[in-house]
């Protein structure tokens, strides 16, 4: 198999007059989970889609394990897996019924098949419950059973839609450790369709973020961080007053200044202190900043310069595009 497990060159969709994706170049290594970071109507769907040849492109191309979306759909959608839309499931059948019918659909041979599916249900933790109807299920323990399909047959690649969409913080945690747990044990390639960024942040060896149809970045989560124009500090301490923040705002080389005070009961705390969170242009430099904050009366106990969060990167980007 390639390095790679995807490989597009300008590869682009039109529906009439509108454009969903436009011209995006990605090649996605092989073995990782590669998110596909972009608000609803980005254009994320529609590139599965094309990466499926489920559709045509408007204009350049894609291949996807090696096989030309174009020519080659179905050896694409043999190898591969996918959660979309719907959960395909049918919801009268029990989990293993539900399973054995997609492995038959699959041709898999009976002792494979019952084996495999031992297997996923157990990773799942749903073998115990195997035998009843999935419709009394929570959507969290569908969605598990959900991906336990789509891996059924050992794809080489899955696509998941917003896998945790709509499920309750715990059950998304609990899918997204098993997500990893899979693609790290069974060493399939997965492309992760989502606006939630700390599932990419958590999953993702790799991310590409699109806005409107365009690939606006891609690299791995430190890396967009690093490449941010917004370094910052986070300076903690006390008489982080009116006239401090004035004078840190006035300073050069700050763009934005955040003050977080400590939470009300916290030993000593007056409403001055807590912590600042000041956002630096290009080069600047932090010791000045804080010679500053003394100066103006405050008293600073730790000092961090850090990297935006993926959030911050994220959301500069979408400015950017606009």
């Amino acid at each position: 198999m390639s390095d790679y497990a995807i490989q597009t060159s300008q590869l682009t969709r039109d529906f009439g007059a509108i454009r969903a994706v436009d011209g995006v170049t990605l090649d996605v290594p092989s073995g990782i989970v590669f998110g596909f970071l972009g608000a609803n109507g980005a254009g994320k769907t529609t590139t599965i889609h094309l990466l499926l040849g489920l559709i045509e492109p408007t204009a350049g191309s894609a291949r996807t394990l090696g096989f030309d979306t174009r020519q080659q759909g179905q050896a694409i959608r043999e190898r591969t897996g996918a959660l979309l839309e719907f959960n395909g499931l049918y919801e009268r059948l029990s989990a293993l019924d539900n399973l054995d019918f997609y492995g038959r659909v699959w041709h898999m041979p009976a002792t494979e098949r019952q084996a495999r599916i031992q297997e996923l249900l157990t990773h799942f933790g749903l073998w115990e419950r195997r035998k009843e109807s999935v419709g009394a299920w929570s959507r969290g323990m569908k969605q598990k059973l959900a991906i336990a399909r789509v891996l059924l047959h050992h794809p080489q690649l899955i696509f998941l839609d917003e896998p945790t969409s709509g499920l309750d913080p715990v059950a998304a945690a609990s899918l997204r450790d098993d997500l990893d747990a899979l693609a790290r044990r069974e060493g399939v390639t997965v492309f992760l369709n989502t606006h939630n960024l700390d599932e990419a942040q958590r999953l993702c060896a790799q991310v590409g973020v699109i806005r409107s149809g365009k690939l606006l970045a891609v690299g791995s989560p430190d890396e967009l961080r690093a490449n941010t124009d917004a370094p910052r500090l986070e300076v903690t301490g006390a008489g982080f007053d009116e006239a401090a923040l004035a004078a840190v705002r006035s300073a050069p080389g700050v763009a934005r200044v955040e003050f977080q005070p400590a939470p009300r009961g916290a030993e000593g705390a007056d409403g001055h202190d807590g912590r600042l969170l000041i956002e630096l242009r290009g080069e600047a430099r932090g010791a000045p900043i804080v010679s500053v904050l003394v100066g103006a009366g405050a008293s600073v106990e730790e000092v961090r310069r850090d990297q935006a969060s993926l959030e911050e990167v994220f959301l500069s980007l979408m400015e950017e595009g606009q």
